[in-house]
């Protein structure tokens, strides 16, 4: 077993022991932070099938942006973890059932011949010049730009969409003018103004008078 086949196999477990750590574990920060690590795995198996740009997407994308709107969002929620332990018993053998349910589709799955090296053979090292974006971008532009366009024009509705339900009309709020705060100059910034000096007049004190000391 080569160095390549271990960090396969040490990505792969922990990608697993993330995801049973996603679905497992009762704290919903920790299990978002357990995605997290989820994906750190995926996008280092992704690296090593010389799948570059994939990768770096998906730790931009989902770790940059995506997670962290779902840690802020799961943050700011009041989660009643009573509420949610009530019900975990009644819906425990139905889990169990799926569970075993899918790990037994898996087994038949891969004992089934279908991906066997004759059929998905290991596909051969590129060169020492391949570039994984460049080969994506050509096959884009090329081949699949109308609906790489289709899906652009798609989301730019989306978009426009959104701001027009989130939109409640125009607000009279304070605004900076760059335009007239370039054109200012030296004598609109400061302005000394020349003024005489004025002393305060001392405070006279009261002496009191020998009759008003003896009367006392």
């Amino acid at each position: 077993m080569g160095l390549e086949h271990i960090i396969f196999y040490a990505f792969s477990a922990l990608l697993i022991i993330a995801a049973l750590a996603v679905v497992t574990l009762k704290h919903s920060v920790k299990a978002v932070l357990s995605l997290v690590v989820c994906f750190f795995a995926a996008a280092a198996i992704w690296m090593m099938l010389e799948a570059e740009f994939l990768s770096v997407s998906l730790i931009l994308v989902y770790v940059g942006a995506v997670m962290v709107l779902f840690l802020f969002v799961v943050m700011m929620l009041d989660v009643d973890y009573a509420a949610i332990k009530q019900g975990f018993t009644s819906y425990l053998p139905i889990g169990i059932v799926a569970v075993l349910a899918f790990f037994g589709a898996m087994y038949l799955l891969i004992h089934s011949g279908i991906f066997n090296a004759q059929n998905v053979p290991v596909p051969a090292p590129h060169p020492a010049d391949y570039s994984n974006i460049k080969e994506l971008g050509s096959i884009m532009y090329t081949q699949y730009f109308y609906p790489f366009e289709l899906a652009a024009i798609i989301l730019l509705v989306a978009i426009i969409a959104a701001i027009s339900l989130a939109f409640r009309g125009t607000k009279h709020r304070k605004i900076q003018k760059v335009a007239e705060q370039v054109k200012t100059r030296k004598s609109d910034r400061l302005r000394i103004v020349k003024m005489d000096a004025e002393v305060e007049p001392k405070p006279v004190v009261e002496s009191k008078s020998e009759n008003e000391v003896e009367e006392k």
